[in-house]
């Protein structure tokens, strides 16, 4: 996983409210254990058509999407099943952030144990990102907060844990690893 502190990437707007993990990757797509390659299938209902070519008026079709890393998302945004697959999908995309006014849990605890940023925010200001979909905003996890290009800035909440480990871009085994010396220092103390 790649760290995050601060992210400063164009938005891409998806206003739909109630997006279910089977919509962000349908569950044909979760034969694999691979994390490379979903990005492809993405949204794969919404964005290709039956002969398999990519529909033109979706937004992650359209050229202003390449390389966006933020995507702003409707209500209650992962609900659904608890596939792991979606946050991976997202991430192999290039999404390094989804703001929302509400995350599922599920999915809010997958995203954060693979790099996937989501990002909670009042109805006010998401619905100045929203309208704002294209320029870019600055997420800095150091300081809770991200901010539109005119300035208008909110704080959002994250697990101290989950933040650490997106800090130096570490998932929980690799925090657990991290700790072998203190685990092995204090079982020698229990044992004794």
């Amino acid at each position: 996983m790649e760290p995050i502190k601060t992210l400063v990437s164009r938005t891409v707007a998806l206003p739909i409210e109630n997006v279910d993990t089977d919509q962000i990757i349908p569950a044909r797509f979760l034969k694999t254990t691979s994390k490379s390659g979903l990005g492809e299938k993405l949204f794969s209902d919404w964005r290709y058509d039956a002969a398999g070519q990519p529909k033109p008026d979706f937004v992650l079709n359209r050229p202003e999407a390449k390389d966006a890393a933020v995507l702003v998302a409707g209500d209650n945004f992962g609900c659904g099943s608890s596939r792991e697959h979606a946050p991976w999908a997202l991430y192999d995309f290039g999404f390094r952030a989804v703001v929302s006014t509400s995350i599922a849990d599920i999915f809010r605890n997958n995203a954060l144990k693979n790099g996937l940023l989501p990002v909670v925010v009042d109805p006010a200001f998401h619905k100045a990102a929203l309208a704002a979909a294209g320029t870019a905003v600055t997420v800095s996890l150091e300081n809770q907060t991200i901010t539109l290009a005119d300035g208008k800035q909110a704080k959002f909440p994250i697990d101290s844990f989950a933040r650490y480990c997106l800090l130096n871009g570490i998932d929980e085994l690799q925090f657990l690893l991290s700790q072998e010396d203190a685990i092995a220092a204090f079982e020698r103390t229990r044992t004794a």
